[in-house]
């Protein structure tokens, strides 16, 4: 006869080592996935901050900064002192940290005549300035450029070289009654074909007490700004510091 005692214990369940073995197994895999997973992540992520951090060093790299003082230079847009006002400047750049060469192709080029600076007709000029004052902004001026010292001959700023940029601003649209009298220097008569703009009789001069900042903006790396204030009093050559 069947005690109670002994139909209980044959009621009672247990777990075998093969589903020990099957549990153990699935725990194993999960924390493998898991493992897998986060592994994964991580190496995104800093493949991610690598390729970040290899960006900012290009950027770095091909990036232009000042040697020097920033020159301005007066001239006369009429026939009397009043019309005097700031129609160049002219300050020097270099490759930053002697990093990658930077295309300083101009729009303009300048041979010390009157008629300074002159259309590079067909140039695909890639590094762009732009002025800003007070009462106007233009996002892309004229500029020529002089290269100093050691260079190779082409308009690519390498490393060591320096470079003498020289932003023009006198009036496009108008002829100057006697240029031979205003420090030879003479307004643009046609109309410009690099896209580049100067400053036009609808537009202000640069005359004294004004702050002006120039951008300039070459095809990679970052942007150099120069910002500067004119003197109460214009002389013919002035170093704005």
């Amino acid at each position: 006869m069947i005690t109670k005692e002994l139909a209980d214990r044959a009621q009672q369940r247990g777990i075998t080592g093969l589903e020990t073995a099957i549990i153990l197994i699935a725990f194993v895999v999960v924390a493998s996935v898991f493992a897998f997973t986060v592994l994964s992540t991580g190496m995104f992520a800093s493949e991610r901050s690598k390729e970040t951090v290899y960006a900012g060093l290009q950027e770095t790299k091909s990036s232009l900064e000042p040697r020097g003082s920033v020159i301005a230079f007066k001239g006369r847009a009429g026939t009397t002192t009043a019309d005097d006002s700031v129609y160049k400047v002219s300050f020097v750049v270099g490759n930053a940290i002697s990093g990658e060469p930077v295309d300083m192709t101009p729009p303009y080029t300048s041979d010390d005549s009157g008629s300074d600076p002159d259309i590079a007709s067909g140039s695909e000029y890639r590094t762009v300035i732009s002025y800003v004052d007070k009462y106007q902004y233009l996002s892309d001026v004229p500029w020529t450029i002089n290269l100093l010292g050691q260079s190779n001959s082409d308009y690519l700023l390498e490393a060591g070289e320096k470079a003498e940029i020289s932003v023009w601003l006198l009036l496009r649209d108008a002829a100057v009654p006697d240029p031979t009298s205003n420090n030879g220097v003479a307004r643009y008569t046609s109309a410009d074909v690099n896209g580049s703009s100067g400053i036009l009789t609808g537009g202000t001069l640069l005359n004294a007490n004004d702050q002006f900042t120039f951008e300039v903006k070459p095809e990679s790396g970052a942007v150099l700004t120069i910002e500067r204030t004119n003197p109460s009093r214009l002389d013919t050559i002035m170093d704005l510091r």
